[in-house]
């Protein structure tokens, strides 16, 4: 108990040590009673035996030797109780102490394969890759043959960044930081891109993970859409069910849990077997805190809520992934300018689905380069019903993670 509330600990203490200081101050210095009555009242002291006297010396002395026992006890008792005050309060002050992360200086490895001097040395030759909203990417080949994949987010070029990524920030938000990198770092699934290991510099902050080479499902799906490859359903099936299986470990086998804040497909990369891993988990959210900036949670695949309230849980992550469910299905991009023709309904892709829901025939809106065997059509028709239930405007109509991965297994294995 004294473990999770000192301060009620110590105020026992000493409102126990006040006590017992009360009682030696108020302990009677004689046997004689509390109040008197009437003198008529009283009844006559028996008679000495002949030639007594009384040993009112003796009498005195005892009461005196009384008094001072008592006063030893109670001040032996009040010293030990104020020394074990004293110690437990040095105690709290050494677990504060220890339970206070000193602020990492340089850079930071998680990985064994990755020495924090070479990457240090080897980050002015990444090669750029791409630049997204939170920040830039590069590919960086160390000296031991590794490749990983480096995003740099830039405070100094981003005013609107968090005060703990700016080169002012104080000791509480580096603290702060760096326990959430941690969390990130200790990240273990294999449809989660873990973070390897970072690089906290004056003006930025360099986050290290694995190289995936076969690209991010943007890209993937970028291809499909100029014919340049084809993708069958049971791949695009595999690809989403990958997807929920990582957010549920996000959101129910990570302590402290980690909401993703900024899952889209160029955050989906995939590995030479199409296994989905996810990437940049919780970073928009590390930038956003404390930057009272709305909009770096926010964009196509953002839940309602999002742009209302600024707020993020993992029912927003859910709405994200209907998202990508909708796009595997369509083969559509959110962005494309169908959706703001008059015969979509204007409300974008989430709109459009529950439109052609209500239809004469719902199969108009799976990709036609999917369509062909009846048996899939048919689990295509009810994935799209999936979708449109992660797509709801309330939080609360959303499945969570957890029982998404349920239904899209079952779908799969059907």
């Amino acid at each position: 108990m004294t473990s999770r509330n000192p301060t009620k600990t110590l105020s026992v203490l000493t409102t126990l040590l006040l006590l017992l200081e009360f009682l030696a101050l108020c302990a009677p210095a004689s046997a004689q009673p509390l109040h008197s009555e009437p003198m008529a009242t009283q009844s006559p002291p028996p008679p000495l035996p002949p030639g007594s006297t009384i040993p009112r010396a003796q009498a005195g002395g005892a009461a005196r030797l009384r008094r001072i026992a008592l006063g030893v006890l109670f001040g032996s008792l009040s010293g030990f109780l104020l020394a074990l005050a004293f110690l437990y309060a040095i105690r709290l002050a050494i677990l504060h102490a220890k339970s206070t992360p000193a602020i990492a200086k340089g850079p930071v490895s998680f990985a064994p394969q990755i020495s924090a001097k070479n990457l240090l040395a080897a980050l002015p030759a990444a090669q750029p890759l791409a630049h997204g909203p939170h920040g830039k990417y590069y590919k960086l080949a160390l000296d031991n043959d590794l490749t990983v994949a480096v995003k740099r987010l830039e405070a100094a070029s981003r005013p609107e960044a968090s005060p703990s990524m700016s080169p002012s920030a104080s000791k509480s938000d580096m603290r702060r930081v760096q326990r959430q990198l941690e969390a990130l770092a200790r990240v273990r699934h294999q449809n989660v891109l873990s973070l390897k290991a970072y690089v906290r510099e004056a003006d930025r902050l360099s986050l290290v993970y694995d190289f995936v080479h076969g690209g991010s499902l943007e890209d993937l799906m970028k291809r499909v859409r100029s014919q340049q490859v084809s993708l069958g359903w049971d791949a695009r099936s595999r690809i989403a069910v990958g997807i929920a299986k990582g957010l549920r470990h996000l959101h129910f086998e990570c302590n402290p849990r980690i909401v993703h804040c900024n899952l889209k497909p160029s955050n989906v990369m995939l590995d030479e077997g199409l296994e989905p891993l996810l990437a940049d988990c919780g970073v928009a959210r590390l930038i956003a805190a404390g930057s009272g900036d709305p909009e770096l949670c926010t964009g196509l695949y953002a839940a309602p809520e999002c742009y209302q309230s600024s707020r993020y849980t993992d029912k927003s992550d859910v709405y994200a992934l209907g998202m990508i469910l909708g796009v595997l299905l369509t083969g559509r991009d959110p962005t494309d300018s169908f959706f703001s023709g008059e015969s979509t309904g204007q409300g974008g892709l989430p709109r459009w689905l529950r439109h052609t829901q209500q239809s004469a025939d719902p199969k108009e809106t799976l990709d036609s380069s999917i369509l062909g065997d009846e048996g899939e059509e048919e689990e295509m028709l009810m994935a799209i019903r999936v979708a449109i239930v992660c797509l709801s405007d309330s939080p609360t109509d959303r499945p969570s993670s957890d029982e998404l991965v349920a239904m899209l297994t079952q779908l799969h294995s059907l």
